[in-house]
């Protein structure tokens, strides 16, 4: 185990200590943090304190951090939606609600404990969480995803992220009506200094961020769009368009409170297209909407 220690300065004076304490690492999750505060590990003046405590100026915190776990992914007989398959990638249109790979809080029923009782090799490039995986997108988005099975594979994939050469193009719900037919948004995307689990339009320690649209079809208070990725930064979509006035339908994060009932943002990654890893062959899928996506749009067009 290793002990960190911090002292509160007067800017962080009556901060709650789980928000204080998550702002001092971005690795760090409030709910990792809130597990630590329940388990005893933090001290406040060598007292132990509950998560809802505010920290004063001259506190001095201290964390005792466990051991981090160490995961055995195991391969569980999901169903996978496959689109493509051969011996170097496997093209999988992944469904709402489920995580990508392993983290904490989502140790099974993962697309990565799918792929390997589907696959059995995968690249090892990214670790023993992460097999195969070039690119992810969120829990409650769904859509097509390119996975390598070797690791010659995941190096050429990821060169044509890297090089902005692949296509990535989403459909979304955004609230209010757009009214010009296409744009592009160029703003910097880092990490929330006031919230280190969202991310935000920031040029300070951020990256750059670009994503084109188009509109697709407008309704009375909402507007269907394609969203075409030019980088691929955490939660890009949803925090550009929020940025630019029209968030995400149903997005627990980054939209209004008052939305449409999706239970998750009205996202989806419909269309992916890249040079095949050892041929060069140019390789493009497209996958429809989800149903509840469909349903929502057949009842926005009878208002």
């Amino acid at each position: 185990m290793t002990v960190v220690t911090f002292q509160v300065q007067e800017e962080q004076h009556l901060e709650r200590i789980d928000k204080f304490i998550t702002s001092q690492n971005e690795e760090w999750s409030r709910s990792q943090v809130q597990g630590w505060l329940k388990e005893n590990l933090v001290t406040v003046n060598n007292e132990q304190v509950k998560s809802n405590y505010k920290v004063k100026t001259g506190d001095e915190i201290s964390i005792t951090i466990p051991e981090a776990k160490e995961y055995e992914v195991l391969p569980e007989n999901i169903p996978l939606e496959v689109y493509y398959e051969d011996s170097d990638v496997i093209v999988v249109n992944k469904p709402r609600g489920m995580v990508v790979h392993p983290a904490v809080g989502h140790e099974t029923g993962t697309l990565v404990n799918a792929l390997m009782y589907h696959c059995k090799d995968l690249s090892g490039i990214n670790g023993v969480l992460r097999p195969g995986i070039v690119h992810r997108i969120d829990k409650d988005t769904s859509g097509l995803l390119m996975v390598a099975k070797n690791d010659l594979a995941h190096e050429k994939l990821a060169e044509q992220l890297k090089a902005k050469t692949t296509v990535r193009k989403y459909i979304a719900i955004v609230h209010g009506v757009i009214q010009h037919e296409e744009g592009t948004i160029d703003a910097p995307i880092g990490r929330d200094k006031s919230d280190r689990q969202s991310m935000t339009v920031t040029d300070e320690n951020s990256r750059e961020a670009v994503t084109h649209f188009k509109v697709i079809e407008r309704f009375e208070n909402f507007t269907l769009v394609e969203c075409q990725l030019e980088t691929g930064r955490t939660h890009q979509i949803r925090v550009h368009m929020k940025y630019i006035g029209h968030q995400l339908a149903g997005d627990p994060k980054y939209g209004p409170r008052k939305t449409l009932d999706l239970d998750g943002q009205a996202l989806h990654a419909a269309i992916l297209g890249f040079q095949h890893p050892r041929t060069n062959e140019y390789m493009e899928f497209e996958a429809p909407i989800p149903a509840i996506m469909e349903e929502t749009l057949e009842n926005l067009r009878r208002i």
